[in-house]
């Protein structure tokens, strides 16, 4: 499904270009490693919760990298073969949907994180979390740093891809919930797969929207940290 060719940018997205200021501002030592990291699928109801982390070269740069909610799903894979061959180094943390029921959202996202961060090839000098949050310990948080920072629209990117290509492929062992195409967050027509056949073996099960399946199978779990609900959003 992905390609070398890079995808044509909508008029919408030509102004939206992430930038560098914040890499060159810390690449002053040689040698220094900046590492952006994202995060996919905490408000997901079913799959794992997925961290992108991404360390982008100084001297060549790959064009029409957007933040990933703004692409939608062929012009991100179009795009996933690119960065990932362009970065210095990537990878993709998870923490599955039974890690999320058991430790707490915060936490699994922590998980996720440092999981990703291991597989890395070099060891971080700086570390930049899109949002207010700081779910890495000691990173620089930007606010909206999927489309102000390179690093972070490529980790947000490379993370949403490979998210999205395990949800397709759990949809085989788990069909009737549509995970090829809501890829586990919630929708109309996923609250009524949920209540015509009840959660499967990757739906976070401690999550709220167990409360109103009049399925009586699996109870819902208690958790250290509860879950809000949330909009229908895929």
């Amino acid at each position: 499904m992905a390609t070398a060719t890079a995808p044509r940018l909508r008029p919408s997205l030509k102004r939206a270009s992430p930038g560098l200021s914040v890499e060159r501002e810390l690449w002053t030592a040689d040698d220094t490693v900046v590492v952006g990291v994202d995060e996919v699928g905490r408000g997901s109801w079913a799959g794992p919760i997925s961290v992108g982390a991404a360390v982008v070269p100084r001297d060549r740069r790959v064009y029409k990298i957007r933040d990933s909610k703004m692409l939608t799903e062929s012009e991100r894979e179009a795009l996933f073969d690119r960065i990932a061959g362009w970065c210095e180094t990537w990878s993709v943390g998870h923490a599955t949907a039974e890690e999320c029921d058991e430790l707490g959202m915060s936490d699994a996202q922590r998980l996720a994180a440092r999981r990703a961060l291991e597989q890395l090839d070099r060891q971080p000098d700086h570390i930049l979390v899109d949002g207010n949050w700081d779910f890495v310990g000691g990173a620089r948080k930007i606010v909206r740093g999927d489309r102000t920072s390179l690093s972070i629209a490529s980790a947000s990117i490379l993370a949403k891809v490979t998210r999205d290509r395990m949800m397709r492929d759990l949809s085989e062992q788990y069909p009737g919930y549509n995970f090829e195409a809501n890829k586990g967050y919630p929708c109309p027509t996923h609250k009524a797969h949920l209540q015509a056949m009840g959660p499967s073996a990757i739906h976070r099960r401690s999550w709220v929207f167990m409360d109103h399946l009049p399925w009586n199978g699996l109870h819902r779990l208690n958790r250290p940290d509860d879950q809000p609900e949330l909009p229908f959003d895929v």
